[in-house]
C-alpha cells in the first residue's frame, strides 16, 4: 500500500469539497481549483476529510494513487494558503521590475527580458534584486518560477544569474595565471 497515498486529507475550515465521479473541485477563501484524477482511483469524502484508494492492485493503480492524493491535498493547500516561490537575481546591474502584469528582467543581454505570468499567478519584485511568484496552483507557481530562472540560469565561475532563494550553485575556479 502506498505511505503517502493511504494517508487522509484533513480539510481547514472555510474549504469546501465537490466530488462528482473522478472531477474534485476544492473552494476556498483564496479561488477555487478543479481537476479530473484518473479512473483507477476513488475519492471519497467523510466527516471533514477525504481519502483517496486505489480500485484495484494493478500498476497503474499503484502508479497513480499516492499522485493523486498529493494533487488533491495540494489543491486544499492551494485555495485555504497559496504557493510562493522566491528567486534572487545575483549579477552586477542585473535587476527586475514589474510593468502591469508582466516581469521585466534586465539580466545582461542587449534588451530587457518580458516575462507573462500565465493566469492566477502574481508577480513581486522586492529590491530590484528578489522576484516572488505566488498563486493557488502548486504546478503554475512552480513552471513560472522555473521560467524565469531559465532567462539566465546561475553560471559556475562568478554565480551570476538567477536562482531560487536558498539555492546552492557549486562554483568552479577559474583559470590558473601564468607562473
Amino acid at each position: 500500500m502506498s505511505r503517502i497515498g493511504k494517508r487522509p486529507i484533513t480539510l481547514p475550515a472555510k474549504v469546501e469539497v465537490s466530488i462528482d465521479g473522478q472531477e474534485v473541485k476544492v473552494k476556498g477563501p483564496k479561488g477555487e481549483l478543479s481537476r479530473v484524477l484518473p479512473a483507477e482511483v476513488e475519492v471519497t469524502q467523510e466527516n471533514g476529510a477525504i481519502t483517496v484508494a486505489r480500485r484495484n492492485d494493478s500498476r497503474p493503480a499503484r502508479q497513480r494513487h499516492g499522485l493523486s492524493r498529493t494533487l488533491v491535498s495540494n489543491m486544499v493547500e492551494g485555495v485555504s494558503q497559496g504557493f510562493t516561490k522566491r528567486l534572487e537575481i545575483q549579477g552586477v546591474g542585473y535587476r527586475a521590475q514589474v510593468q502591469g502584469r508582466n516581469l521585466v528582467l534586465s539580466v545582461g543581454y542587449s534588451h530587457p527580458v518580458q516575462i507573462e505570468p500565465p493566469e492566477g499567478i502574481q508577480l513581486a519584485v522586492e529590491n530590484n534584486t528578489n522576484v516572488i511568484v505566488t498563486g493557488i496552483n502548486k504546478e503554475d507557481v512552480g513552471n513560472t518560477a522555473a521560467k524565469i530562472r531559465a532567462v539566465r540560469p546561475p553560471e559556475p565561475y562568478k554565480g551570476k544569474g538567477i536562482r531560487y532563494a536558498g539555492e546552492a550553485v557549486r562554483r568552479k575556479a577559474g583559470k590558473a595565471g601564468k607562473k
